[in-house]
């Protein structure tokens, strides 16, 4: 099928994070400001710099049967979470070609559906924990799974494998920009003809002592164990760096005609992406925002949407003393007084930092914001820094305006990658 410029909406979300097992009970702790950051208790952490990271509320294991959580590693398990969710949500109950319709036909065809779900680091836990299985137990006992489970493209694969797409699986890999790259990829898909209906978003499970360690000799994470639930601070002058979190977000995306043939619930339309590179540093910011004043005029020069629909923004705002100041100057670059009539939301304050799985979640938390017109609020800004001249929505949620309005979620990553979304209401 050919087609260009389809409109795209979102049908189902799901989620499973530091604040809940579900995109209820997240979206709940969201709007109630409270941090999933916790103490990390296991002895393998007591000797690191950094001792506190935003764990999942709901253990894998809870929710998956044994057999088949074995066979993936912790960000497939999220992924699978998630996308069931988002799939039941959407009105999914089994594959496609098997799922039918009351008069018998099937609800979509596998070969128009497809799967874009992203991770930034992949497998990382199976491929250290199997290592050490090698050194400490001998050949025989490392998992004949490994391989499969440590790729980075095995959560998509495996979620794809779930619906049944066959209209292909895709991993985008891009650092922290990975999820909501993969969500604009999804777009891309339906917009050209490849797919109706695409499984989008990100996962990270990367909470272990060697990437923690890393991290913390960069001078890139909070080292502020005595106060873990204190410790992502975005915008605030005493930031000291982002708080390592784990989980995942998926939504469904698909063609607004096949939602509106099968009587799809819609909670809104999804603009498109702005895209860039900053191609200044491997891991250190662009400190004026070039590259993400880039991405944001790319995006306005793509869609049709207007700065004055603008009014709330689910930032990446990871609490780095650099980042949270090159985003808003970036934000004024583009869109100049506009930037006053935009709530503001630094969500990684409650959910520490997901690496690839960021954007997957902040995309459905501004969904969530958008279809209930409430912007989560930023924990933790005692003392507001001065050069982030712009509306932060600070300690309680904020009721976004009547009628039509937009909203945006920003993510980048290591590497100079810059991803804007922008979503408008149904």
């Amino acid at each position: 099928m050919n087609a260009t410029n389809r409109t795209v909406v979102v049908t189902g979300i799901g989620a499973t994070t530091p604040l809940g097992g579900d995109s209820a009970s997240t979206w709940e702790g969201l709007l109630a400001g409270r941090s999933g950051v916790r103490p990390l208790d296991d002895e393998r952490f007591a000797d690191l710099p950094v001792r506190m990271a935003a764990t999942a509320a709901v253990e894998p294991d809870q929710v998956l049967p044994r057999p088949v959580a074995r066979k993936l590693d912790r960000s497939a398990q999220f992924a699978l979470i998630a996308a069931r969710e988002a799939w039941a949500d959407a009105g999914y109950t089994g594959p496609a070609g098997e799922d039918t319709a009351e008069d018998g036909s099937a609800l979509i065809d596998p070969d128009r559906l497809g799967t874009v779900i992203a991770s930034g680091i992949g497998g990382v836990t199976t491929l250290l924990d199997q290592y050490d299985v090698l050194k400490e137990k001998g050949v025989r006992r490392v998992s004949p799974h490994t391989v499969p489970m440590l790729m980075p493209n095995g959560p998509s694969a495996n979620v794809g494998l779930e619906v049944g797409a066959q209209a292909g699986v895709h991993t985008p890999v891009s650092a922290c920009a990975s999820g909501a790259e993969a969500i604009g990829y999804a777009v891309e898909m339906i917009r050209t003809g490849r797919a109706d209906v695409v499984v989008a978003g990100g996962t990270e499970a990367a909470i272990h002592p060697l990437p923690i360690v890393a991290f913390a000799n960069m001078m890139a994470m909070s080292k502020n164990n005595d106060e873990p639930e204190k410790a992502s601070r975005p915008y605030d002058t005493a930031r000291d760096g982002f708080v390592l979190g784990e989980g995942a977000g998926v939504v469904i995306l698909e063609s607004a005609e096949h939602a509106a043939k099968r009587g799809a619930k819609v909670y809104c339309e999804v603009l498109g992406q702005g895209l860039s590179a900053d191609s200044h540093h491997i891991a250190q910011p662009e400190p004026t925002g070039r590259g993400i004043a880039a991405a944001v005029q790319n995006l306005l020069d793509a869609t049709d949407l207007k700065p004055a629909e603008l009014v709330h923004l689910n930032a990446h705002a990871t609490s780095t003393p650099q980042g949270d100041v090159a985003e808003i100057k970036a934000l004024r670059r583009v869109l100049g007084d506009d930037v006053d009539h935009i709530a503001i939301s630094g969500t990684k304050s409650m959910t520490g930092h997901l690496l690839g799985g960021a954007g997957g979640i902040e995309t459905v938390a501004t969904v969530l914001a958008l279809y209930h017109r409430q912007a989560p609020p930023t924990i933790n800004v005692e003392n507001l820094d001065d050069e982030v001249d712009a509306d932060i929505v600070r300690d309680e949620p904020r009721k976004l305006p009547e009628g039509t309005i937009a909203a945006i979620n920003n993510s980048f990553g290591f590497g100079g990658h810059n991803v804007v979304l922008a979503f408008r209401t149904a």
